[in-house]
């Protein structure tokens, strides 16, 4: 069955020391990733001198720029957030290795979602808690591979998007004002970027959403795509639906219908990021993840369903199993290669001299005739390498996945 060993990662989170904070420590935080708006916010509220429960104590000290070179909305910005936490005396280290000691836990905050399961296995490593921001990863095997890490080394681990924890999703999810859910019907921006499944970008948010009202138990996906719009639906196990509109043309902003036993509402208020990051300090002192990981592994799944479905093109929309995906994703075998680029611009692979033009066919051989494999890059560079240069070696990469970038 799906998710069994989910149900022993739940356990350990309960067992997991908790981190009591005496009045005058301090929670000292580490960020991996500095490419997103979300760390000097992040950072505002935990290192505000004047905190209260449950963010006081905690303080940013700590962090590891990374950035992915194919990526314009990651590498754009990750020096800019870089010397801002600088300037406000975070301690920017050239390695996550070299900050982890410095450091009781950790934000994965990298804007690119491929490099997180590279990125969290020297957290768990050293047994930090780790919380990952959205999205948890740039595919459901990793995901998946996050998670089974966790278990198999005691660390407790979660992943949501701050639209969770707004206080009208969290109503219509423990309160339900409109009586028990029978349905829902969410929205939500949904810009896309190639170097991820569709909805995995920023449609994140709006399923999040549906997930939060909704729970788990949805069994099977189908979607519609247009120039200016998604619409998925899903149908949950006891034959309840729930639908995400993603929005790129109009009005945007985020809400949902609920659809009740005894009324509908409408939940369509966003609290911005402090109710999140309140229970990322709660989750830090307690060490148990406030969200079982079935649940954030159905979000994903939900998502990486589809982009399948849309592969049916205009007139066919394909209904894809959820338990099925994922299955799949238990099961995905990966392959490592190490590329290396030298500042004169000559490219290894594993050790051994290649030509851009040569690349393409050698990765693609490693997964040929083998059903389910996915080849993953650790890209790695010195730190003169032209951009220019790395990014036209990761044009070569083709179906290869681009699972971390490492200045060297």
């Amino acid at each position: 069955m799906r998710f069994n060993f989910l149900r022993s990662l739940f356990c350990f989170l309960f067992i997991f020391p908790a981190t009591a904070l005496l009045a005058d420590e301090v929670f000292r935080v580490g960020i991996i990733g500095t490419d997103t708006s979300h760390v000097p916010a992040f950072t505002k509220i935990l290192n505000d001198p004047n905190a209260e429960d449950p963010c006081k104590g905690f303080k940013v000290v700590a962090a590891y720029p990374g950035g992915m070179p194919d990526n314009p909305g990651s590498w754009d910005r990750v020096q800019q957030y870089a010397d801002g936490l600088k300037a406000g005396g975070v301690i920017i280290y050239p390695s996550i290795e070299a900050m982890l000691p410095h450091v009781d836990g950790i934000l994965l905050e990298s804007v690119d979602g491929r490099p997180h399961l590279e990125q969290a296995k020297p957290v768990i490593a050293a047994k930090k808690p780790l919380f990952i921001d959205k999205p948890m990863a740039g595919s459901l095997a990793d995901v998946v591979a996050i998670f089974k890490l966790a278990q198999e080394q005691g660390v407790p681990v979660f992943s949501a998007s701050s639209l969770r924890y707004s206080p009208a999703y969290q109503e219509a999810r423990n309160q339900q004002p409109a009586g028990k859910t029978v349905g829902c019907a969410s929205w939500g921006p949904c810009s896309l970027n190639d170097k991820h499944p569709d909805l995995y970008w920023y449609g994140i948010h709006g399923v999040e959403i549906l997930f939060t009202i909704m729970g788990t138990g949805c069994k099977t996906v189908t979607r519609t795509q247009t120039a200016g719009t998604e619409l998925v639906v899903g149908v949950w196990e006891d034959e309840r639906i729930g639908t995400f509109r993603g929005i790129r043309k109009g009005k945007g902003g985020y809400g949902a219908v609920v659809f009740g036993e005894k009324n509908i509402t409408l939940a369509d208020t966003y609290a911005g990021y402090k109710p999140l990051v309140d229970e990322v300090c709660k989750f830090f002192k307690s060490g148990k993840s406030p969200i079982d990981p079935r649940e954030t592994i159905e979000i994903f799944a939900f998502m990486s369903a589809a982009d399948l479905s849309k592969q049916g093109g205009d007139k066919t929309a394909l209904k894809i199993s959820i338990d099925e995906i994922i299955k799949k994703a238990e099961t995905e075998v990966p392959i490592y290669v190490q590329l290396k680029i030298a500042a004169d611009e000559t490219v290894t692979k594993d050790g051994k001299p290649v030509t851009l033009e040569t690349l393409p066919a050698e990765l693609n051989k490693l997964s040929e005739g083998k059903d389910n494999t996915q080849v993953k890059i650790i890209l790695h560079s010195a730190k003169d390498t032209p951009i220019e240069f790395v990014r036209e070696v990761c044009t070569k990469l083709g179906n290869a996945f681009l699972a971390n970038y490492i200045y060297e």
